[in-house]
């Protein structure tokens, strides 16, 4: 079982919710706490979650949960309703790159993902969520790429394909048409001009 399985199984599937999207994550800034400085559990494993409640009205959420070396199972350290996401920052809206920023009422983290394909997959999905489930102020999204927001999304643009390829096969059939239209007005002038022919040869005999 994947490590994004586990904790959808074990973090939210309980809690009646489902996890539309997590990535692994890196601080790109260390946090100073002085109390884990010292006797701390060591190194761990970070995933930013993003889910929602099977119950309505849902409720949608983001929330770090982590996994402690020599461990296999996962504790969640903190929670944020999306209404309280303030920012999202792509950090290049020019090219892909694992590192993004969520600015939250009260808390702003710096990550860098795994791969910057998980980045992209993740960003994306939040901002779909956003836009389906923040009623009142959506969280404002900067420094990303336009394929992330918006109908270049995956979605959208296998939409758009599957369009194009309608609309060029439907042209194509158009004017497959038309030309087989112009062949059989041509065939008919043809045989029009050779009964008027034949008359006319009939006339002279």
């Amino acid at each position: 079982m994947s490590a994004k399985s586990a904790i959808s199984k074990e973090v939210f599937i309980p809690h009646d919710e489902k996890m539309l999207a997590a990535v692994q994550v890196k601080r790109r800034t260390k946090k100073k706490i002085p109390f884990l400085a010292t006797g701390g559990q060591g190194d761990y494993m970070t995933f930013i979650c993003l889910s929602v409640t099977n119950k309505k009205p849902a409720h949608v959420s983001l929330t770090k949960v982590k996994q402690f070396q020599g461990s296999s199972s996962f504790a969640k350290r903190s929670q944020w309703t999306l209404d309280q996401l303030r920012q999202v920052n792509g950090i290049d809206p020019n090219k892909d790159c694992p590192e993004f920023d969520l600015m939250f009422e009260n808390a702003f983290d710096q990550w860098s993902a795994g791969s910057s394909g998980e980045k992209c997959t993740f960003i994306q999905i939040l901002h779909h969520t956003c836009q389906r489930y923040c009623s009142a102020r959506k969280p404002e999204f900067i420094n990303c790429q336009s394929k992330l927001l918006g109908g270049n999304s995956i979605l959208h643009s296998a939409a758009d394909s599957v369009t194009s390829a309608v609309q060029k096969a439907s042209q194509a059939l158009n004017e497959r048409g038309e030309r087989l239209g112009r062949a059989e007005d041509r065939t008919a002038d043809m045989m029009n001009s050779a009964e008027q022919f034949a008359v006319t040869a009939h006339k002279v005999r």
